[in-house]
């Protein structure tokens, strides 16, 4: 069945007057009506400018997107903010010309905003003042309400501050300004706002239509993202209880994923990633989100686990990301295993997440998955890291990231198929670490000796200043201490604020900040050392690349087997520990 779409140019009087046959209806997906008062200020100024200019041509105020949904209305996909305030501005001006003297100018008016605003008689035309030719519907939106009354009524709350009510508030003002300081015009004024501007509504055939229509036209404002489209499609496609069901659980996902500094969007997208790995697709060539989900009719989309499982991956990126355990989900108070996800951060590009929820949504609910969980994340770190280290870019690790998605809805201990990296080449490039991936290095290596998390906010320091005075190293080259400075060896986590005060002074001018430091490893260094120059940085990069390494190695690097759990012998207790010692003394044992 082909596409179709109308596109009538219309003066805002007759595109609202439309109203009385498909009512003008912002769904429940639609965002909250959110025009500033700078917004309406322009509008309204732009208006008076366009009238003043005693211009007989049009002005054009843009472009409205909808269509006619199954009950006879117009839902309106793109233009809701401004079709919502040219209804508050024309309540605005038939309160003002309901306060005049009835000349038959007022008379006049008020009969054309009473037929934009409001069912009327057939016969008489008599208006029915409850009966707008707008419903808002948005989601656990205050609002509707209120801007119901504003046009029934044309009265606000004194000590109101949401936006329909401000925004009206500032259009009465306006006006009445605007009618005591220019009374000739004023109702020039009027005429042209209603039969002078002009928008371009365009009317699809289906939502469908309609929403591609505004992807391709839209912008500027509060777009659509494709979360919202998703929204809508469940939205509708769902019963009555369900809906009501669906939009609690839409914005509690919304409130907690932003309080997660994540967003329903990303959500989709990590989704789509295990959706795509159920379907074994390796293909390194990533889909948008709204191509994926469109396909087969959005039928993915209509599976009932998708809420569940958007907010079991929100659950993940809850620990991740505020640093907080979750009640049932024992893995979360596991400290290596927040470590070592916090290593992953680090790493300079997004591909980590996708495995890591793919593991997380197919295993979170088996007995063993802590254990395996840690030992996942210890070699997914150790390949990627290294793999980034020695070849920093994303096609390095991409088509293994792809295939071991795959191979992790296949097995808990899934293969890891990455090439192998020469342990001396990453020793090598350890000591003079490529600009993304110092931080990455330095949580690996501070992680050995760290029993918390690392503070929150820390810097990268140089130990040895990078602002140095060379009479300070008089038989070195500038060009070989500055290289030193920015050896591996030289640098080190330090909390944002101490390393404020530290300023960018030698060693001991900065030990006693050092000292006041949560990071273990930097406290340890503070101990160990009266003085630090070129020696010490020089011994540090190779005690680090070898650290690095060794842990590395211990959690996977260049194996592409997953580890196996090893069997550990059981710890004695100190009474037994008596008894071993009795019997060695013996030589029984």
């Amino acid at each position: 069945m082909a596409t179709t779409i109308e596109v009538n140019k219309q003066s805002v009087k007759q595109l609202l007057e439309t109203g009385k046959v498909n009512k003008f209806i912002i769904p429940e997906y639609q965002r909250p009506y959110a025009w500033t008062d700078e917004q309406i200020q322009t509008l309204f100024e732009d208006l008076v400018e366009y009238t003043e200019n005693d211009n007989e041509s049009t002005y054009f105020l843009g472009t409205i997107v909808s269509y006619e949904n199954e009950d006879d209305e117009q839902e309106i996909i793109d233009g809701q903010q401004r079709v919502t305030s040219l209804f508050l501005l024309l309540r605005a001006l038939y309160s003002k010309l309901n306060s005049m003297t009835e000349t038959k100018e007022v008379k006049n008016f008020k009969g054309q905003i009473e037929s934009a605003l409001w069912q009327q008689d057939e016969l008489t035309a008599e208006v029915d003042f409850e009966k707008t030719l707008i419903e808002s519907r948005v989601m656990r939106d205050e609002g509707n309400g209120i801007f119901a009354k504003i046009l029934t009524s044309g009265t606000i709350k004194d000590d109101a501050k949401d936006n329909y009510s401000l925004n009206y508030k500032l259009f009465t003002g306006l006006i009445e300004k605007y009618a005591t300081n220019e009374p000739e015009l004023f109702f020039w004024f009027i005429r042209n706002v209603l039969n002078k501007a002009i928008l371009l509504p365009i009317t699809a055939d289906s939502q469908d239509t309609a929403l591609t229509i505004f992807s391709t036209l839209n912008d500027r404002g509060l777009a659509l993202s494709d979360a919202d489209i998703f929204k809508a499609k469940i939205y509708n496609h769902l019963d009555a209880e369900g809906k009501a069901v669906f939009i609690e659980q839409w914005q509690q996902l919304d409130d907690e994923a932003t309080n997660a500094n994540e967003s329903i969007q990303k959500l989709f997208y990590y989704y789509m990633f295990y959706l795509r790995a159920l379907e074994n697709d390796r293909n390194t060539t990533t889909p948008g989100i709204r191509k994926y989900y469109s396909r087969n009719n959005f039928g993915q989309l209509y599976k009932s686990d998708v809420m569940k499982n958007l907010n079991t991956v929100l659950n993940l990126w809850i620990v991740v990301n505020n640093r907080v355990e979750i009640e049932d989900e024992e893995w979360s108070k596991n400290i290596e295993i927040k470590q070592v996800l916090d290593g992953l951060t680090s790493y300079p590009n997004e591909f980590w997440k996708y495995p890591v929820v793919i593991y997380y949504l197919k295993y979170h609910d088996s007995q063993d998955f802590e254990v395996l969980f840690l030992k996942f994340l210890k070699k997914l770190l150790a390949v990627l890291a290294a793999r980034y280290i020695v070849t920093p870019t994303i096609n390095a690790v991409k088509r293994g990231i792809l295939n071991l998605n795959s191979e992790i809805i296949r097995s808990s201990m899934p293969k890891f198929d990455f090439a192998t990296v020469d342990e001396q080449e990453l020793k090598g490039k350890i000591k003079m670490a490529h600009r993304n991936t110092v931080r990455m290095i330095l949580k690996i290596l501070a992680y050995r000796s760290q029993e918390e998390l690392l503070p929150e906010k820390w810097e990268i320091e140089h130990i040895l200043p990078q602002k140095w005075q060379s009479s300070y190293f008089p038989n070195n080259s500038d060009g070989e201490v500055k290289e030193l400075v920015e050896h591996i060896g030289n640098k080190i986590p330090f909390e944002k604020k101490l390393n404020i005060i530290a300023s960018n002074g030698y060693f001991k001018k900065k030990q006693e900040s050092y000292k006041k430091s949560k990071v273990q490893s930097l406290l340890d260094l503070s101990n160990q050392h009266n003085d630090w120059g070129l020696n010490e940085i020089r011994e540090r990069d190779i005690r680090i690349s070898d650290e690095v390494l060794i842990t590395l190695r211990d959690w996977g690097l260049n194996q592409s087997e997953f580890p196996v759990q090893e069997e550990q012998s059981p710890v004695p207790t100190p009474e037994e520990s008596k008894i071993i010692e009795e019997l060695k003394r013996k030589g029984l044992i």
